[in-house]
């Protein structure tokens, strides 16, 4: 009788240990994500500490700091493509509401294409490790993006609880941001699972 209530109190303070190391790993991922363009280097680094927590390896805020200058050099690239895709897709939406012909299609087309970049971009960062190239990180997860729809459509869904949550308390869209990326690394490994 003992050992079942130690058993069932050691798995809810594992599970509650993992839920608060998102919420920490979210404040880290915002604090990274302060260079603007540096926000794929900071969700790899935070993809990577969650990974550590759950495979009950070490890890705490030095190692955090580490991976993060690790992603760094290719990722402010892709962090700088990715504003360059917001950009293009607000064109877009002024395309629409402009009235251009073709516009609402055009709209379409660049919030889907943003929504997919968005989703392969966080699937990367989900996979990244020290020395792994975002030039062929980015494919691999776009296939995933495709080929997985089931685990995109989890990533838009997390993607919308941040923002929803930005725009009720912006404060608390800080520590949601681990929450994705807890959710993009058991994504990942869902379908690691399934097609090994």
């Amino acid at each position: 009788m003992a050992d079942d209530v130690r058993v069932r109190t050691s798995n809810f303070s594992d599970r509650f240990g993992v839920f608060a190391e998102c919420l920490l790993t979210g404040v880290w991922i915002a604090i990274g994500s302060l260079g603007v363009v540096t926000y794929p280097a900071a969700f790899a680094a935070g993809a990577r500490h969650l990974r550590r927590r759950t495979g009950q390896v070490g890890g705490g805020w030095r190692e955090f700091v580490s991976d993060f200058r690790a992603a760094l050099p290719g990722g402010w690239v892709v962090g700088l493509a990715g504003w360059g895709a917001v950009a293009a897709a607000w064109v877009d939406v002024q395309a629409v509401r402009a009235g251009l012909p073709g516009g609402p299609l055009l709209g379409a087309v660049g919030l889907f294409a943003v929504i997919g970049l968005a989703v392969a971009g966080l699937r990367a960062a989900a996979v990244w490790t020290p020395g792994d190239r975002w030039r062929a990180l980015l494919p691999a997860a776009g296939r995933r993006t495709v080929l997985d729809p089931g685990g995109s459509f989890l990533l838009v869904g997390g993607a919308v609880l941040v923002v929803c949550s930005a725009l009720l308390i912006a404060p608390l869209a800080v520590p949601v941001l681990g929450a994705l990326a807890a959710a993009a690394v058991a994504v990942e490994e869902r379908h690691r699972r399934r097609h090994s």
